[in-house]
């Protein structure tokens, strides 16, 4: 359980960390962000792939193969909802939040809650990760997901910032959208240590959910300033960086 608190702390912590640099490195050029952004996208493929949906293939026995499948569509689908309802950070940034000095606070307050919201399930990924007993595997998820977390948690600071909230309230929204995935990651973990029977759904729900994130707004976001060739080799490099560690580790 120690373990688990510790990367917990981790996972939320990274976007601390990235919110910091966010601080130091106000004015990041595209570019830059595009390439972390895509190594971060090609650690949380492996990840998702390695360290959630081949396990559950395995631990899902005799339907492993329709367990995995329906889980997959399953968190994919739950975070096509919660997009409907709130609009993730690609869809904010570039909008009203960043183009008016003088934005009112429900429009920041929908930019922050945006985040936590998407940032529950990739918590909750984590914890799944160690419900299934291999603790190297988990790590890595969960290090695949605090990587993605500081590119994030960099971009946090710059919309608030011109939305006129003050240094010391951004950092604070930004640390709690990291509070967020902590709560994630353990509410993922305790699910499936009480609930072992929904271990196979769950390792591919939140394989799911990290293949939607990669998809629908960490490679279209790369892609999206000229950067495509450097971003699309930067991936490979996460992915490999992945798998060579599987391989180390295993």
């Amino acid at each position: 359980m120690e373990l688990v608190l510790l990367t917990a702390l981790g996972v939320g912590g990274a976007t601390v960390f990235g919110s910091i640099i966010g601080f130091l490195f106000k004015k990041q050029s595209h570019k830059f962000s595009d390439i972390v952004l895509s190594f971060a996208a090609g650690v949380m493929l492996a990840a998702a792939v390695l360290g959630l949906i081949l396990p559950s293939l395995e631990y899902g026995g005799k339907f492993g193969i329709l367990i995995t499948v329906a889980g997959i569509f399953a968190g994919a689908f739950c975070l096509n909802l919660i997009d409907k309802i709130v609009p993730h950070l690609h869809k904010m940034v570039g909008s009203d939040i960043e183009s008016h000095n003088n934005a009112n606070l429900s429009k920041v307050l929908l930019f922050v809650t945006a985040i936590a919201i998407h940032n529950l399930p990739e918590g909750i990924a984590a914890g799944v990760g160690f419900g299934a007993g291999d603790n190297s595997q988990a790590l890595l998820i969960a290090g695949g997901i605090a990587l993605q977390n500081i590119p994030e948690g960099m971009v946090i600071i710059g919309p608030m910032l011109a939305a006129g909230v003050s240094p010391k309230k951004t950092f604070i929204c930004a640390a709690l959208t990291g509070v967020v995935e902590i709560i994630g990651c353990l509410l993922g973990y305790w699910a499936v240590s009480i609930a072992t029977a929904i271990l196979p759904f769950a390792l591919a729900f939140a394989g799911g959910t990290m293949l939607y994130v990669i998809s629908d707004e960490m490679i279209p976001e790369t892609h999206a300033h000229g950067s495509e060739r450097g971003a699309t080799y930067a991936l490979l490099v996460g992915f490999c960086v992945m798998l060579i560690s599987d391989v180390l580790l295993g």
